[in-house]
């Protein structure tokens, strides 16, 4: 077994690729991961690290074909707000607003319903979407990309983080390793002093741009209840804002408001949205779609994001685009 490096100082970006690479090819026992993990995330993880492991999972990674324009939405989770699945009903919404969605999830961690979990009252079959996915994003403008059948290098990790019982530095690499290798995407980050960090993570992984956000009250989302820091990489500039609710003239709503439960209860949330309720949960989607088509370059302000998901939302567009995926998988 090969011994990592003492993490109380930041790593080099070399060796910080080399720890990863230890640790993901099973290198490395598993006390010595514990220590070098649990340290690591004491300590504060940097930029580097964070890119450092990124660049390792990719490369481990089984990738998947999808068009050049393709975008994810995704957060980090581990916020523990326990709300609905507002990246999942964002993704179907931009989805409908003709961007290709390359939709990477996992099943619920810190809450009680995640993407996948969601997705699957729904009527989707996660075997068929697996299997399907590259077709689906072609045909339909969407995938569901389950995040186990993608990085199986993290399987053998998984006791290991199980004992640590705490998020660790792999928590926050998923949206980071989209299969379909996007170049667009909005991220969500579970805390605001994450934003800058993670931001200056993504410069160093090559995207066209990226949106990296939190709401201030510790949320992986844009906000509805009150502020939300922005960063927004393009290449390796970043710009750094905030914005609240009343930027796009929607009404700010508590945080309970879009409180979830199990699948079954944030299916029919969702379901019932696709079908034109209004409702906070259509507020927190139509803010967090407005980010995502000015992500896509689909959108060229705030305003006219959430008009166009609006029209998906009012119009039919993505209860019409759930439907047709469902059916065709």
């Amino acid at each position: 077994m090969t011994t990592l490096p003492n993490p109380v100082s930041p790593l080099s970006e070399a060796d910080a690729r080399n720890a990863f690479a230890t640790i993901l090819d099973g290198k490395a026992d598993s006390a010595d991961i514990t220590s070098f993990l649990i340290a690591l995330t004491d300590r504060g993880e940097t930029a580097t690290e964070i890119a450092a492991a990124a660049h390792e999972m990719r490369a481990r990674m089984i990738s998947v074909q999808a068009p050049a324009n393709a975008i994810d939405v995704c957060g980090t989770g581990g916020d523990g707000s326990h709300s609905l699945n507002i990246s999942t009903a964002t993704a179907l919404v931009v989805a409908a607003c003709d961007v290709p969605m390359a939709k990477h999830g996992n099943r619920a961690a810190s809450s009680k319903s995640g993407a996948a979990d969601t997705l699957e009252a729904l009527g989707l079959d996660l075997t068929k979407a697996a299997t399907g996915g590259e077709q689906s994003l072609r045909d339909v403008g969407i995938a569901f990309f389950f995040a186990p059948n993608h990085h199986p290098a993290l399987g053998p990790l998984a006791p290991i983080r199980k004992a640590i019982g705490r998020r660790t530095i792999f928590n926050l690499l998923g949206p980071l390793c989209n299969p379909a290798r996007v170049k667009r995407q909005l991220i969500g980050v579970a805390s605001p002093d994450l934003v800058e960090t993670y931001a200056e993570a993504a410069a160093q992984l090559g995207y066209e741009k990226v949106m990296i956000v939190s709401g201030e009250e510790g949320l992986d989302e844009l906000s509805i209840s009150g502020p939300s820091k922005i960063a927004v990489v393009e290449g390796r500039s970043i710009t750094h804002s905030r914005i609240i609710p009343e930027d796009l003239g929607l009404p700010r709503n508590p945080a309970d408001a879009i409180k979830g439960g199990d699948a079954e209860h944030n299916a029919a949330a969702l379901r019932a949205l696709l079908q034109g309720e209004p409702s906070a949960y259509r507020d927190a989607v139509l803010l967090n779609s407005a980010a995502a088509l000015m992500v896509a370059g689909e959108a060229d302000s705030w305003e006219a994001g959430a008009e166009e998901a609006a029209e998906a939302l009012d119009k039919g567009l993505a209860n019409a685009l759930l439907n047709c995926w469902i059916a065709n998988q």
